[in-house]
């Protein structure tokens, strides 16, 4: 039974290895069959590929389509298929839907034709996508879960790790490191909501579409939905097969993920170097130099922070491929794997990395607390003092400036100050003012919610915790 099959595969060889050709009577060019392959990248869902098919299998056989033993003999060669691994998959093939079919061949003879009956390596293709997917945002859920973790740990533990604050990239105001970490605790608290969402979008299942008009075969598209585990059919067909909008919102996703760990990265990066001193990395996620043996570059960050680029530039490729495409399958979307297989391994080899930096960082505590000394970044609680007394704000503003240029002229800063630099700079201030100069009681003041008090603090932590420790991603509230 394998002769057909064989002869089959004589008469399209040297050509690649197609399933389709019946009405051609000239093979394609070289060329053409090479830059219409899709096996190499079709290989990241070689095993969603095999679910699917017997997910359809069985539901041929159930419904008659074909006998039970065809479909039982289907399904324990695909199985088969499955604990080989893709080794044993022919890759002078088109796609993985051919190298999969003609390796069932091999197994099982020609009832390995029969699998293709009522669908369409249309549907076939949309519903390995979203499978894929599916199990790709399972582990992102895991990985954002666990840099949480790591970030709400380190922020119970350095909560009052004194840091200066920063805008526009000038010490602002006096902080603390737990605060800080924290801060990127719930930038992925909204990704994962995010990621939820989407897996929810695109739980919905194209199987069963075929082409784009259905099939005349009385398939039952919600037992493939079931078995694969998709909330329901998707309700039109046409839509199904022509669908790309999961992937791009998947891309989205990505690059909103790669560009908040891009600035996680690019503070690393700053903050190891000599200049800020507030973190020493570890040994195993840095790089030497191969002239400056001095050299500890933070090159595992910076890789984070160029590559975002090309995750932002996936989610444009392919939308610049969707605008202009009608309904209907066309071979433009062989283009929407790649970007997405590429986004998806940046962002899940990403987190690991930021996770390995973070874990293994040596914080220079007495450095950052240092920093904070001497930048003048409790300027505002002066001005908040004066105000609290009755002065306008914008008075008050005026009067803490005024006081900074004398402490310029005078080379002191503002937790230098004495009772008569004061009377001298700035007379109408009461005395009182110099008490709220100091950073450590500029944290300690901050009781705002969602600010760096202690208290204040003590509450974001509790609430973090409350969400982390939760199944899933909730909304902040």
């Amino acid at each position: 039974m394998f002769d057909e099959m064989d002869q089959f595969l004589d008469n399209i060889t040297p050509d690649m290895k197609k399933l389709w050709g019946g009405a051609f009577s000239e093979s394609t060019a070289e060329l053409v069959d090479r830059f219409g392959q899709s096996i190499e990248t079709d290989l990241n869902f070689w095993q969603e590929d095999i679910i699917g098919s017997v997910a359809h299998a069985r539901m041929l056989g159930a419904q008659g389509i074909i006998t039970e033993a065809e479909a039982k003999m289907i399904v324990d060669g695909l199985e088969k298929i499955h604990e080989e691994g893709p080794n044993f998959l022919a890759l002078d093939v088109e796609d993985i839907h051919t190298a999969i079919e003609i390796r069932l061949h091999e197994l099982i003879g020609e009832t390995a034709g029969k699998l293709h009956t009522a669908r369409s390596r249309n549907d076939q293709v949309a519903t390995d996508t979203r499978l894929y997917l599916h199990n790709e945002l399972i582990q992102v859920f895991d990985l954002i879960k666990k840099l949480q973790g790591l970030l709400l740990e380190q922020g119970e533990t350095y909560w009052a790790a004194l840091m200066p604050g920063y805008t526009h990239q000038q010490r602002a105001q006096p902080i603390t490191l737990g605060f800080h970490l924290m801060a990127h605790f719930w930038s992925l608290q909204r990704h994962g909501w995010r990621a939820e969402r989407l897996f929810e979008l695109a739980n919905y299942c194209p199987l069963g579409s075929a082409a784009l008009a259905g099939t005349s075969f009385p398939i039952d598209r919600n037992a493939t939905a079931q078995e694969l585990g998709f909330i329901a059919p998707i309700p039109n067909a046409l839509d199904a097969t022509s669908d790309r909008s999961y992937i791009l919102d998947a891309l989205h996703l990505c690059g909103l993920i790669m560009i908040d760990l891009s600035r996680m990265s690019q503070e690393l990066v700053l903050f190891s170097g000599r200049e800020f001193g507030f973190i020493k990395l570890s040994d195993s996620v840095t790089t030497g130099s191969s002239i400056m043996p001095q050299k500890r570059n933070p090159d595992m960050a910076e890789l984070i922070r160029g590559r975002t680029g090309r995750a932002l530039a996936n989610w444009n490729t392919l939308a610049t491929t969707m605008k202009g495409l009608p309904l209907g399958y066309n071979r433009d979307t062989q283009e929407d794997k790649p970007p997405l297989f590429d986004s998806l391994r940046k962002v899940k080899d990403s987190i690991k990395l930021v996770h390995l930096m973070l874990e293994t960082a040596d914080w220079q505590f007495e450095r950052m607390a240092a920093t904070v000394r001497g930048d003048f970044s409790t300027a505002t609680d002066l001005a908040d003092y004066l105000a609290s007394t009755g002065i306008p704000f914008r008075q008050a503003h005026e009067i803490v400036g005024r006081i900074v240029i004398g402490c310029n002229q005078r080379s002191c800063t503002l937790e230098d100050l004495t009772e008569e630099t004061l009377a001298e700079i700035a007379p109408e201030v009461p005395v009182d003012a110099l008490a709220v100069l100091q950073p450590e009681g500029s944290v300690k003041r901050r009781e705002s919610l969602g600010a760096p008090g202690p208290k204040a603090m003590e509450a974001q932590l509790a609430h973090a915790r409350r969400l982390w420790e939760s199944e899933g991603f909730h909304t902040i509230a």
